[in-house]
């Protein structure tokens, strides 16, 4: 763990700067990332988190000849599947299905052989955050144009590709002497499954939400791993596409707003760069924090991220799930893959997610009919990096063939937390 000190005009230290070093996994290649891996963090100017830096790049792949030969491709060439070197793609959802059918993809009992869009670009993609101040500055308008372009492009460098879901309620099957609610789980695949019959009543609510359901979850989390010392619900989504009442977003207020627009692209949301940035910014910042106030200082941030800790994603559906459930991708079948960087600029962060390309043989898990009191939970981060555990999941959402497209959508709120050992 590093410090970047930056040095104003004056030549004093105006600002102190976390920067990771990049920490890949044992066999896994190095990251399609830009600048090499190295975060922006260490282009800080001026204490600008390396926004700065970020927003010129954003600019700059805008002119990039691969990204427009892979929009191009999607957008005008030739009608019907896409060959690509990782297998035949389709661009929208019912020309994989029915290739489904053709080609007579089953899958086991529990499980479905459906569509998922994966990324055929492997380039980094740049996402300039609603909050970004370039979207309010009426001299740049020009400039808030393109990137608006551009952030409709990136939603076209996708395709869909052919895959197999394996009910996860059966993981002992696939992998003998492992439960879906076992740590040992989590620490081999990424994910795993809890219960939890929680209080709160009212998860619109982000005051009750945080209130109730944040301890709730912090509890199973330390009851749920053995060793962990300390967790923290840091953040939470609301997801219903049916919502009828007010949807706006208030960071001040710790309310994130209902979330109408459900995953549609194989994804994390984290990486090794920004699980730990992010880490140290609840800690030391508070940055945007909706849960307990942290209040440590750099050193005993570094030392408390000294040791094992991890970021873990948990849903918890207000209904029996139907349509768009989520779906998760198990660790070993990716584990010597290289992820593809995706920036997103904020004016005092650069966040970092990630994306992937296809593997027909990549392991994915659904909980079918998932119920209210199961919590699917996902790896996000961990800081363990000698392919001992997975490091992360990957996930999305996905249209459910087996019932009626129109059939109501998932409502769930997503809990977002690290856990410290």
């Amino acid at each position: 763990m590093n410090d970047l000190n930056v040095s104003g005009k004056d030549g004093e230290v105006k600002s102190s700067t976390y920067v990771p070093s990049l920490q890949l996994t044992t066999g896994q290649p190095a990251p399609v990332a830009a600048n090499g891996g190295l975060s922006y963090y260490s282009f800080d100017n001026d204490g600008d988190a390396g926004t700065g830096a970020a927003l010129e790049a954003a600019f700059a792949e805008l002119d990039n000849q691969e990204r427009a030969k892979v929009v191009e491709l999607i957008e005008s060439g030739p009608t019907g599947p896409i060959e690509t070197k990782w297998g035949v793609g389709f661009r929208n959802y019912d020309e994989c299905l029915l290739y489904i059918h053709e080609q007579g993809i089953k899958a086991p009992e529990g499980g479905l052989a459906l569509p998922l869009p994966y990324t055929i670009c492997e380039r980094p993609t740049y996402s300039v955050v609603p909050s970004n101040a370039i979207w309010h500055d009426p001299a740049r308008a020009d400039e808030a144009e393109r990137l608006r372009k551009a952030e409709e492009d990136n939603r076209q460098l996708n395709l869909y590709f052919p895959q197999v879901m394996r009910d996860a309620r059966r993981i002992g099957e696939y992998h003998p002497g492992i439960s879906p609610s076992d740590p040992e789980c989590m620490d081999k695949l990424g994910v795993s499954l809890a219960h939890l019959d929680s209080v709160c009543k009212n998860l619109y609510d982000p005051a009750e939400v945080e209130r109730v359901f944040y301890p709730e979850i912090e509890k199973l989390l330390l009851d749920f791993f053995p060793g962990a010392t300390d967790a923290l619900v840091y953040n939470h989504d609301v997801f219903d596409k049916d919502y009828t009442g007010d949807r706006t977003e208030d960071q001040d207020a710790k309310n994130p707003g209902v979330n109408a627009r459900y995953a549609n692209l194989v994804h994390n949301d984290l990486n090794d760069n920004s699980g730990r940035v992010r880490c140290r910014e609840l800690l030391t910042q508070n940055l945007r924090n909706f849960g307990r106030r942290q209040e440590y200082t750099d050193a005993e941030a570094d030392e408390k991220m000294s040791r094992r800790f991890m970021s873990i994603n948990l849903a918890k559906p207000m209904e029996t799930v139907e349509q768009f459930p989520f779906v998760l991708c198990a660790w070993p079948s990716f584990a010597d893959q290289a992820y593809i960087n995706n920036y997103r600029i904020y004016d005092d962060r650069v966040g970092e997610t990630t994306r992937f390309t296809y593997r027909k043989d990549h392991e994915w898990y659904w909980f079918p009919r998932q119920q209210t009191n199961e919590v699917s939970m996902l790896k996000c981060y961990d800081s363990v990096t000698d392919g001992s555990v997975s490091r992360w999941s990957f996930h999305t959402a996905c249209v459910d063939p087996t019932v009626p497209r129109d059939a109501p959508c998932r409502k769930n709120v997503v809990a977002r937390s690290y856990v410290f050992f």
